[in-house]
């Protein structure tokens, strides 16, 4: 059945193709990029907008639009972007947590905003060019998640909060592909960005310097303070929570016979607590803000396989609800590097279960 679907168009293959699909399908397609950074300052085009809202990226979605016979619109969002993923961000560093933001985008922004922008112009779904698939459970009628075709790009770790209501409107057409096919599906349509490279970082930091964009967000974060061991012994003198994340060895400035990792961030005490490699490894974390999809909430314990970031390969674990939107994940064997403010994803074989933040190990 032909339907008004929103596509998010980032100026790249996999969304350009994503319209492309629902246009062959014979949906009324709308192309939007969402202007999401301020076009201004630095002067330098590459420092100014990051990968996601460049004259360029916008140049090359319009022409695709051009090309696919859509219409297409700039939308500006850069309020809501700051107020929702930006701020976001910011706030978990400022607490000695790594966020993810494409987690918080895709809930908020993707799937939040410009999701009820496009029911007010009387479309039924937001596309994107995720990697992931969805289902439909015919008994409990539940919409599902499931990871992308190609286990390289698969994207399903960024979906996991999203609620029924937005996968009932969420559209993944690539997610059935793998990126050779898209790419070959793009020039065989013509599309100018076939072979556009792709852009692994965060979208909206300049040259991918995170440190620096955050010195100049929020300074406090980066107040220096004790580099210590696990037993509290002082060590150094670091250059800002900000600066360091678990697990990280390089850049601590540190004399040591062994290598030393970055084990915790303290907050409360301003310190970055280092040890040996041992010292990364975790059988148990606590995650909040959990959400489930095949279900509202578990009945008992939950034997699932669990990644612990993006590109980590999934360990079986056993999840335990504990209220409160609150789970304990329990691995078979001992995790490396178990991060506060990351994203923890339950799969049970392709499907996604469900998922939450990280708050301690």
């Amino acid at each position: 059945m032909k339907q008004r679907i929103v596509v998010g168009m980032s100026g790249g293959v996999d969304s350009s193709v994503a319209a492309a699909l629902l246009v062959e399908q014979g949906h009324d397609v709308v192309g939007v990029t969402l202007r999401v950074w301020p076009w201004q300052e630095p002067e330098d085009a590459p420092r100014r907008f990051g990968s996601c809202c460049s004259p360029q990226t916008v140049d090359d979605a319009r022409q695709v639009a051009r090309r696919l016979g859509i219409p297409y619109y700039l939308l500006n969002s850069e309020r809501e972007f700051d107020r929702t993923v930006i701020d976001n961000f910011a706030r978990e560093y400022r607490a000695g947590r790594t966020p993810v933001p494409c987690v918080v985008c895709n809930q908020e922004v993707k799937f939040g905003s410009l999701l009820r922008r496009a029911r007010a112009w009387e479309a039924t779904a937001v596309a994107t060019g995720h990697y992931a698939r969805l289902g439909r459970d015919p008994e409990t009628g539940r919409h599902l998640l499931f990871r992308g075709r190609d286990p390289r790009k698969d994207q399903s770790d960024f979906l996991w909060p999203l609620t029924q209501a937005q996968l009932a409107a969420a559209e993944f057409p690539v997610g059935a592909l793998t990126k050779e096919e898209v790419r070959a599906k793009a020039r065989a349509l013509g599309l100018p960005v076939a072979d556009k490279p792709e852009s692994m970082e965060i979208c909206f930091i300049p040259d991918d310097d995170y440190r620096g964009f955050l010195r100049r967000r929020i300074p406090e974060a980066f107040r220096p303070g004790p580099i210590v061991d696990r037993a509290g012994r002082w060590l150094g003198e670091h250059r800002g929570l900000a600066a360091y994340t678990v697990g990280q060895r390089r850049g601590l400035g540190l004399t040591s016979e062994r290598p030393l990792y970055v084990l915790a961030l303290d907050p409360e005490r301003n310190a970055v607590v280092v040890g040996e490699a041992e010292g990364l490894e975790s059988e148990c974390l606590v995650a909040a803000e959990a959400n489930f999809i095949p279900f509202d909430w578990p009945r008992g314990e939950l034997r699932v396989t669990a990644k612990i970031r993006h590109g980590h390969a999934s360990a079986p674990a056993v999840v335990r609800p504990l209220g409160e939107r609150r789970v304990e994940v329990r691995f078979d064997e001992p995790q490396r590097a178990v991060t506060p403010g990351q994203s923890v994803v339950f799969y049970d074989g392709e499907q996604v279960i469900g998922g939450g933040i990280i708050t301690r190990p």
